[in-house]
């Protein structure tokens, strides 16, 4: 069974419900019908003017019978929104008014449904950008308790079953925190072990990643993973994690033993922690591409309730497998 299948299997054993704030996004409204007749949500819902809705499902031969669809103009939750909106905004300069035009709009709509329990998770991008998505998670739906930032991460599916769990692998952070801190970067790593645990289903063992290994070179970008993994080692001691390590040492055993004798993780690891945005993204990406595995994602990790974001270029099958995999993140 993929990865996919296994996250779509395990979503319709939960039974949670989604919001798509895109509700006249066409390839939005044709994998709603998808995620109910799939049974892989209890309930999914569409944020829009419910005429405009009726008229992208008609065109695209989509049948609304079971799909929830919510015009926020029409709403007789508007007051309770705002109110909660404005008090998380005031200190803004926010005022009341304000808040009352600005949560019409669907994303920060979907975000509130998500805040107070109206809704299990959200699912956005097919039309908005990662920033506004991201806005409406940080300002609205906020980070978990004693978590001061969010980050991302993939899910590598490798054509050789001998890596990581059966092929699967977690990369992070590919897609959020340019140049993470210290600080970031051992949130990052815990953040990730546990993505590791919802989605590969199997205990992390988490390689933080340098162009060093066990203080084989010696450079600021490397002393910063250095003093991650001990944030790490501090905040969550029974994780299995080690640092810094090549990514040779992290993944070939031969060369794990080697470089790091002694390391439970060094030749092991299912989850790579990259040391800043531009690694990252190279790196599932050359992995991707050259290795020829499948990336899904990215998915947000650190954030209060489930969020993930879309890319513009999405397919309805990405929207639906995003919406799969999101739904086993939701408690």
């Amino acid at each position: 069974m993929s990865f996919v299948e296994e996250m779509k299997k395990k979503a319709i054993s939960m039974q949670k419900s989604v919001v798509l704030p895109e509700g006249t996004e066409p390839r939005t409204v044709q994998a709603a019908r998808i995620l109910i007749d799939e049974n892989i949500c209890k309930s999914v819902i569409l944020i829009g003017e419910e005429s405009k809705i009726e008229e992208v499902a008609k065109s695209n031969g989509v049948e609304l019978k079971g799909i929830t669809v919510i015009d926020p103009q029409k709403s007789d939750k508007i007051e309770r929104y705002a109110e909660e909106y404005y008090n998380l905004r005031k200190h803004k300069g926010l005022t009341e008014a304000e808040a009352t035009t600005a949560i019409l709009d669907p994303l920060k709509w979907g975000a509130m449904m998500v805040r107070l329990s109206d809704a299990d998770a959200m699912v956005a991008g097919a039309e908005n950008s990662t920033g506004k998505v991201l806005v409406a998670g940080f300002t609205i739906i906020k980070t978990a308790p004693g978590v001061k930032t969010a980050s991302s991460c993939f899910v590598m599916d490798m054509p050789d079953k001998k890596w990581g769990k059966d092929g699967l692998m977690i990369f992070s952070d590919c897609a959020t925190i340019v140049d993470p801190t210290a600080e970031e970067l051992a949130a990052i790593t815990r953040q990730s072990a546990e993505s590791c645990r919802v989605f590969l289903q199997t205990e992390p063992k988490v390689a933080m990643l340098s162009f060093s290994t066990k203080g084989s070179a010696s450079h600021p970008n490397v002393d910063k993973v250095t003093e991650a993994f001990k944030l790490v080692k501090e905040q969550e001691p029974g994780l299995e994690v080690d640092g810094e390590l090549q990514a040779d040492a992290a993944i070939i055993p031969s060369v794990g033993a080697s470089k790091a004798p002694g390391s439970t993780v060094a030749g092991n690891a299912n989850v790579l922690i990259f040391p800043d945005l531009q690694s990252g993204n190279i790196g599932y990406k050359l992995v991707q591409r050259i290795g020829g595995a499948g990336a899904y994602g990215p998915f947000l990790q650190g954030f209060a309730k489930p969020i993930s974001d879309l890319s513009r270029g999405c397919s309805i099958d990405d929207i639906v497998n995003t919406t799969a995999v999101t739904m086993t993140q939701c408690k």
